[in-house]
């Protein structure tokens, strides 16, 4: 908000006169929305922790409270999301050959902001529980080793 009063031209103390008394009654509270922020993103759009965190960054959040705000989501719900992704996307990919729908949807993780340990583990888990009801083709068109 500072940065939008400075770009109209507010002068500095009255900008901070405003900013210190919304912050007062409650009207700036950059924890809650980090907060909200993280479960929206996450929820909605199915963001992992780094994509999240430079989004905080990006909307001026501080560190700590972009920390505080992420340390929230629980590791087995970013991962539930990351999987339900995963299966959400297999559905369009009968097709194709196992190694190129592994890449494919590692590189959706990886826009989406999940550790790339976390993306292998999963999508490889993925492709075989899901191999009987969608197959995939490997190179060899016999299907997964």
């Amino acid at each position: 908000m500072a940065d939008v009063l400075a770009e109209r031209d507010i002068p500095d103390e009255v900008a901070d006169e405003v900013l210190d008394r919304f912050t007062d009654v409650g009207l700036i509270d950059d924890a809650a929305f980090a907060n909200a922020w993280v479960e929206s993103r996450h929820r909605g759009r199915g963001l992992g922790k780094r994509a999240l965190a430079q989004e905080l960054r990006r909307r001026g959040v501080d560190e700590e409270l972009a920390r505080d705000a992420l340390e929230e989501l629980e590791p087995e719900q970013e991962e539930e999301t990351a999987r339900q992704l995963v299966r959400r996307k297999l559905r369009s990919m009968r097709s194709l050959e196992r190694q190129v729908a592994m890449r494919r949807l590692l590189g959706m993780l990886a826009r989406k902001g999940y550790s790339g340990g976390m993306a292998m583990s999963i999508v490889k888990q993925e492709l075989d529980a899901s191999h009987d009801e969608f197959p995939l083709i490997d190179s060899s068109g016999l299907g997964p080793e």
